[in-house]
């Protein structure tokens, strides 16, 4: 972060006028972002899971839950909910994705319930794409993709909470934005 602020500082310097993206895990703890308190513009990120156990199991992350909650309210009270300039293009506020995994894995509805209690007009990102990769293959429960019934019962949570700004994905995401890892470049066409 050291680096990332300095060269930020010289970008101001000359002239930089677009908004600053922090696009994070959600793991972040409060001293860090304290350090961003006033230079970052726009926070998008992740509420992954609402449950430290599951956390701790799949991610090695034993307080992510706790960790996660204190980084977005910070995050809040440094820029607030989302707003947009004349274009509709967001210039400041807090987005936060949150990635549905199979067999409930990811607690939506009690995430999404936390965030309702950040603001109601927070946005979220409910997010379909989960695909397992990697090490997903040595947990049954996260080995396969994610069924429509998980995926459209998160979206219920947001519309029974009467969240205002959330944005859905179609199932298919998950193929069309997924990038191919067996390719020397993951990310070209």
């Amino acid at each position: 972060m050291p680096q990332i602020l300095w060269e930020l500082g010289l970008a101001f310097e000359k002239g930089l006028e677009v908004p600053i993206v922090y696009n994070t895990n959600g793991y972040d703890s409060v001293e860090l972002l304290n350090l961003l308190d006033g230079i970052i513009d726009i926070y998008l990120p992740d509420l992954k899971y609402f449950d430290n156990e599951k956390s701790k199991k799949y991610s090695e992350a034993e307080d992510y839950v706790e960790t996660a909650k204190a980084g977005i309210k910070e995050m809040f009270r440094q820029v607030g909910n989302m707003r947009f300039d004349q274009n509709e293009i967001a210039v400041r506020g807090v987005l936060v994705r949150h990635l549905v995994l199979p067999s409930a894995l990811s607690d939506s509805a009690k995430a999404i319930k936390y965030l309702s209690t950040v603001s109601r007009e927070l946005w979220i990102s409910i997010m379909s794409q989960y695909s397992p990769q990697n090490r997903a293959g040595e947990y049954k429960e996260l080995s396969r993709e994610l069924h429509p019934e998980e995926y459209w019962e998160a979206v219920k949570a947001a519309q029974d909470l009467k969240m205002e700004n959330y944005l859905i994905q179609e199932l298919e995401s998950r193929k069309e934005f997924l990038p191919d890892f067996k390719r020397e470049n993951p990310f070209l066409p």
